[in-house]
């Protein structure tokens, strides 16, 4: 329900989701609360705390704060959702939902494009005894066809880091609707600005809050969204103790007491306040570098030299069709490929503005040749399967002008 003191456009709602809170002493922006521990009127309001008859409450800091709490409520009115829990970083997020609602011999159905240390994390699951099997998610029927009775989730990124490559989002949310599966959705790239998994039916949604959402490169956070789509009365890794009250809560409920009590991957007030201060500026950020990021796509595009341009909102994008249809802009991420596979590191050296970088989403234009840096672990086998070639840069664009930007990819290349 929309709140009726809060405007209903996305930034409007951003910049004044303090005010929902009461911020203390007419603060325009919701305090730092650095504060460990939290006290308590009476003994029967910290029991209630405890015992989850009490929502909202605060105990230990490891568990939120008031400041990531507001960040919390942000989040979730960007997603849609029902609520959200925010991590230390956006792999301390995946790493608290997979592990928090997964057990021994469940089975996962996968994006075969997914970042490399989500795949890395996959094969820790294997070793604990959680079967992955990763598909090329652009077809639903491969998602169909890899479905097994303990399949408990199906996992997809918005757009694949570093290839672009596009799910077939609503698809595949109308099959795991019908199999009664958890359709879990990272949606880093693209941000709530640009796409809402939830119209989807996405029951659980990911966001890496150190990128297109806080910007700026300053601080690491991630955060889980439950959208409200899937029922968790049906699901059978809920533990006894967090089968009370609504079942909307229960997946939530289990992943921040497992995720962040037990397993201790808390965001801290500080970064939770950069954070909410830089989405404050998400949709100038992201109009903007998704634009410059258009543009330099389609020029590389008439580069000599140059193979291929992935970016989904290139007409010539295999899942551009999809893209178009789901997403209002294609964001920062694209990549391109040279035909002389051993001239990109030189052609790298000579760009003048993009900061050779391991990172995305920042402000700045960031470069990164993948096979040999973020996917060299992963082995020649697994970036084949990829569609990652030795040749393959990665670009995150950044907000620098556009006319700077594309004429300094053009020194640098055509040399």
């Amino acid at each position: 329900m929309a709140d009726p003191d809060v405007p209903e456009g996305f930034t409007s709602a951003t910049l004044h989701s303090d005010r929902r809170f009461g911020a203390e002493h007419g603060a325009i922006h919701k305090p730092i609360h650095t504060s460990t521990q939290y006290g308590f009127a009476s003994t029967d309001d910290l029991i209630g705390v405890f015992q989850n008859r009490i929502k909202g409450g605060f105990n230990y800091a490891r568990q939120g704060t008031p400041t990531t709490a507001a960040l919390e409520a942000q989040i979730t009115r960007m997603e849609q959702g029902v609520g959200s829990i925010c991590f230390a970083s956006g792999m301390a997020a995946l790493s608290a939902l997979f592990l928090t609602l997964l057990r021994s011999g469940d089975h996962i159905v996968s994006s075969r494009f997914v970042f490399g240390n989500t795949n890395s994390l996959f094969g820790t699951l294997g070793d604990l005894g959680i079967a992955v099997d990763k598909v090329d998610t652009s077809s639903a029927a491969a998602v169909e066809a890899a479905l097994k009775p303990n399949t408990r989730l199906v996992f997809v990124e918005t757009i694949a880091n570093p290839g672009t490559q596009v799910p077939d989002l609503e698809a595949i949310g109308a099959l795991c609707r019908e199999r009664g599966v958890l359709y879990v959705v990272d949606n880093t790239i693209t941000s709530p600005l640009l796409f809402r998994p939830k119209s989807v039916g996405a029951g659980l949604v990911v966001n890496s809050l150190s990128k297109t959402i806080g910007g700026h490169g300053a601080a690491l956070g991630g955060a889980v969204t439950d959208t409200g789509a899937f029922d968790w009365s049906n699901y059978p890794n809920i533990f006894a103790p967090y089968r009370t009250g609504d079942p909307k809560g229960w997946g939530l409920q289990q992943v921040r007491k497992k995720g962040l009590r037990d397993m201790g991957g808390s965001l801290s007030s500080e970064p939770a306040h950069q954070i909410a201060v830089g989405a404050e500026t998400l949709a100038l950020r992201v109009a903007r570098n998704s634009t410059t990021a258009l543009a330099l796509a389609r020029h590389l595009q008439t580069m000599p030299g140059v193979r291929a341009v992935h970016y989904p909102m290139l007409e010539s994008h295999p899942q551009h069709a999809i893209a178009k249809r789901h997403f209002a802009a294609g964001s920062w991420l694209l990549a391109f490929e040279l035909a002389d596979e051993r001239a990109a590191v030189a052609a790298l050296d000579r760009l003048r503005l993009p900061i050779i970088a391991t990172g995305m989403g920042d402000n700045r234009t960031l470069v990164i040749p993948v096979a040999p840096t973020i996917f060299w672990e992963a082995g020649a086998e697994v970036r084949a399967q990829m569609g990652i070639g030795d040749g393959m840069v990665r670009v995150s664009v950044g907000l620098e002008d556009e006319a700077d930007l594309l004429a300094d990819f053009e020194q640098a290349l055509k040399r």
